[in-house]
């Protein structure tokens, strides 16, 4: 007969009552403290780039404070601030912004939500429509600013730099006396809202709150047109339209500086999307490839200055771009282009 031999047992040489380890384990824990800034009073204090790193985070009783967010978040929760001045940085969702008063803002969201405040003034980017509730005395104007890190974490934070719903306020409890929110002064600098920090922990950073040099475009909202002329101009995706988008508007800005830019938008077009926005079959093909990027500037000779700065800034390109070619039919197509982009963004 053969000899009997026991199965090896898999668990043997293991040390009794060692615990298994799983891969995520060996993650970095995080500790809810590192994303809570509570009770600072008279003082500068904030997070670096890679400080936040897409967590949500809280900010409340504070006063007096001049408080930094300089990277991106999921969530930010502002509760009971007095006499605040605040950055943040790109948050993927929403701002919620309660029971402060007297505070100065700059921030870039999803979603912005205030309720219960009063006497803030805000430099906006935000996708969706603001929203403001049992609120008084809420300003906005539009977000700029520019440091090495802020592109990047606009790309971790999913939001496009030409979707700006900054001066589309929604109030939930508006007033029959008057109106408890307004745009901020044409010309307003943000800088002297919200001064640039010259604390220790932020020496390093190359901030910048000047137009030319923000990643976001200055848009002055719809409400301040100046002239009877606006033109609509649209780049179709060909994988470099927003470095095509980014020479149009500096060459705006430095040789047709009459003209404004209006409002900007980024939206995904379909086949018939681009029948009923440009009344034409030319552009169908075009829309297929991606989304697109429109502006509307306005101005004297606001559609011969755009066809300009198009053409002048089209070498080396291979895309196509749509520019309004008269008065008469360009607003038309300003109000089916961004009433589509609306439409689409809040489905």
């Amino acid at each position: 007969m053969g000899c009997c031999s026991s199965k090896p047992n898999k668990k043997e040489g293991e040390k009794k009552g060692s615990k298994k380890q799983y891969s995520w384990d060996n993650k970095d824990k995080v500790n809810p403290k590192d994303f809570i800034i509570e009770n600072v009073k008279g003082e500068t204090t904030g997070r670096t780039p890679g400080q936040v790193n897409g967590q949500q985070l809280i900010i409340q009783n504070c006063e007096d404070a001049s408080i930094y967010i300089f990277d991106n978040s999921a969530q930010v929760t502002i509760d009971d601030c007095k006499n605040c001045r605040i950055f943040l940085g790109p948050v993927k969702g929403s701002v919620f912004l309660r029971d402060c008063s007297d505070c100065k803002c700059v921030m870039a969201c999803q979603q912005f939500r205030a309720r219960d405040c009063k006497r803030v003034g805000t430099f906006l980017h935000c996708v969706t429509q603001p929203i403001i509730e049992s609120s008084n005395a809420m300003l906005f104007g539009c977000f700029q600013y520019n440091y090495e890190e802020l592109e990047d974490q606009f790309k971790a934070a999913e939001i496009s730099l030409f979707n700006n719903n900054w001066s589309n306020i929604h109030d939930f409890t508006p007033s029959d006396e008057e109106k408890n929110w307004g745009l901020l002064p044409e010309g307003s600098k943000l800088e002297e809202y919200v001064p640039l920090p010259g604390t220790e922990q932020f020496k390093e950073l190359k901030l910048s709150t000047h137009p030319k040099d923000s990643v976001l475009p200055l848009t002055i909202s719809s409400s301040r047109r100046k002239a009877p002329e606006s033109c609509l101009v649209v780049f179709f995706s060909d994988g470099g339209q927003i470095e095509r988008a980014r020479n149009f508007l500096n060459d705006m800005r430095e040789n047709h500086p009459h003209c404004i830019l209006v409002q900007s938008k980024e939206v995904t077009m379909q086949e018939d999307d681009a029948r009923r926005v440009f009344g034409s079959e030319s552009y169908i093909l075009m829309v297929k490839l991606g989304p697109v990027i429109g502006f509307e500037y306005n101005g004297p000779g606001a559609i011969l200055s755009c066809q300009r700065s198009v053409a002048d800034t089209a070498y080396g390109s291979t895309g196509l771009a749509f520019v309004s070619s008269n008065r008469k039919t360009a607003m038309s197509y300003i109000e089916n282009f961004y009433n589509f982009a609306d439409m689409q963004m809040s489905a």
